[in-house]
């Protein structure tokens, strides 16, 4: 999915421009939000209880009625607030962010229901199928000259599509639900809705801000470069995505071993992308904004030496709530979110008008930061958070070498072409390879049992 985005978004950065694709960032944003207001953290509470084994049915009949009746204030708060939004209102994603709010009503029932019943691969597929028909259409409707339209239509038909490929395969039904089913869901989603509020400041806030302080254009520049930082998360997700119903089925049967070591070997992997990821970006971000998508977004430089950054901090944040939520400790993950929601708005407010972008992603690592630290606190009072020492240094060794070969490399082949930008970072990615594999044969093993249980060859000089 991010690899899908990531393609699209450098056709439509040169087909566009930063303004109009500022503009589609901003009706991200406005979703994101209004769609938490119109999931109310029940979604996270469903999978939770479904995870679980027990009555299933019950809980995801309560989950799909209390849905349908908060699309009723999402959609009623978004009216109300509509005079308010006249950069929503003049670019035309209104109407399209109405019909995206209605439309993800069937779309989170659909994979709420796929993911809580441990259908991890089902799910992974319907998103990558949400991601790859959205960026089809949206494609399409630019190449035709429909602009904003086309990226805020082809964003729901995505939902649609994805929406449809879950419910193909959900085995759950609706039944009569009781009482007690929806005042379980409403324990368990009161801190899941705070915590994911917390989220949303992360994720929408800064684009909001931007967008206030500075102008679409600006929103399209600092996305953008958020984006190109994304590549790093890659592993970091699928461990998110993976081991969610996993630790909290292992919670439930009190099996800590398993949620120990299995969460060891995510921080692990995850900072086996995020780490060469971020040393890459700082030497070739500059040029690979500029070959990419074009000369305006060069101005993103700054913030994406921070946002790279933000990337490495991500993975202890994203893995340490994930792993509060999952082992029902959902307050604990709200209070520290909240702290550091709190500081990275306050941060938005004062960096923004000063260092602009640049402000804004200062302002988002050092709230990051915060709330990766406490969530790594909170969660080692229930289990014990241990690293592979070890590993993690050769990672940091191999991708210093990668790093100070890439110096070397850029005083004697000369960045002037797009082709000369894709030797380096294919040059990087396998000089960290190699030095990586020699260092740490375990992740050498692994990696390579995975490669050829998929069925993918193996190439011998590794």
């Amino acid at each position: 999915m991010t690899i899908v985005g990531f393609v699209s978004t450098v056709y439509f950065a040169h087909a566009l421009g930063p303004a109009p694709l500022g503009a589609y960032f901003l009706f991200l944003a406005y979703f994101g939000i209004l769609n938490m207001v119109g999931d109310g953290g029940f979604g996270g509470a469903a999978v939770k209880r479904i995870s679980e084994g027990k009555e299933q049915d019950e809980y995801f009949s309560a989950f799909v009625f209390i849905r349908i009746a908060l699309l009723a204030i999402s959609v009623t708060a978004l009216l109300v607030v509509e005079p308010y939004l006249k950069d929503a209102t003049s670019s035309g994603i209104f109407f399209w962010l109405l019909l995206a709010l209605i439309v993800s009503v069937f779309s989170s029932c659909s994979v709420t229901g796929i993911y809580g019943s441990g259908k991890v691969g089902i799910y992974q597929i319907s998103t990558f199928i949400d991601a790859f028909l959205r960026t089809l259409l949206q494609i399409a409707a630019v190449f035709l000259g429909f602009g904003i339209a086309g990226l805020t239509g082809g964003f729901v038909g995505g939902l649609i599509a994805g929406g449809i490929v879950n419910f193909r395969y959900l085995d759950l039904h609706l039944v009569w639900f009781r009482l007690s089913h929806l005042k379980s869901l409403s324990t368990f989603s009161f801190w899941i809705f705070l915590t994911a509020s917390g989220s949303a400041v992360f994720c929408h806030a800064d684009t909001i801000l931007i967008g206030y302080f500075l102008g679409n254009a600006d929103v399209g520049i600092y996305r953008t470069a958020f984006q190109l930082t994304s590549v790093a998360t890659l592993t970091t997700l699928a461990f998110h995505t993976v081991l969610y119903p996993k630790i909290s089925n292992w919670g439930v049967q009190d099996q800590k071993t398993e949620i120990e070591n299995s969460l060891t070997r995510a921080f692990t992997y995850s900072l086996f992308l995020a780490i060469p990821a971020c040393i890459g970006g700082w030497i070739l971000g500059e040029r690979l904004l500029y070959f990419l998508y074009g000369s305006s977004f060069v101005e993103g430089t700054s913030a994406l030496f921070f946002l790279l950054l933000v990337q490495v901090v991500n993975v202890f944040m994203f893995l340490g709530t994930m792993s509060l939520n999952a082992l029902n400790r959902p307050r604990d993950a709200f209070w520290i979110t909240v702290i550091a929601a709190t500081a990275n708005i306050l941060l938005d407010l004062v960096l923004i008008p000063v260092f602009g972008i640049a402000g804004a992603a200062v302002a988002t690592l050092i709230a990051m930061t915060l709330n990766a630290t406490g969530a790594l606190i909170l969660l080692s009072r229930i289990i014990s958070v241990k690293f592979e020492y070890g590993a993690v240094k050769n990672i940091i060794y191999a991708s210093s070498c990668m790093g100070i070969s890439l110096l070397l490399l850029r005083f004697i082949l000369p960045l002037t072409h797009v082709a000369a930008v894709l030797i380096m970072v294919i040059a990087g990615a396998g000089i960290y390879i190699i030095i990586l594999f020699n260092l740490d044969r375990e992740i050498h093993d692994e990696l390579k049992n995975l490669s050829v249980n998929l069925g993918i060859p193996w190439p011998g000089w590794l």
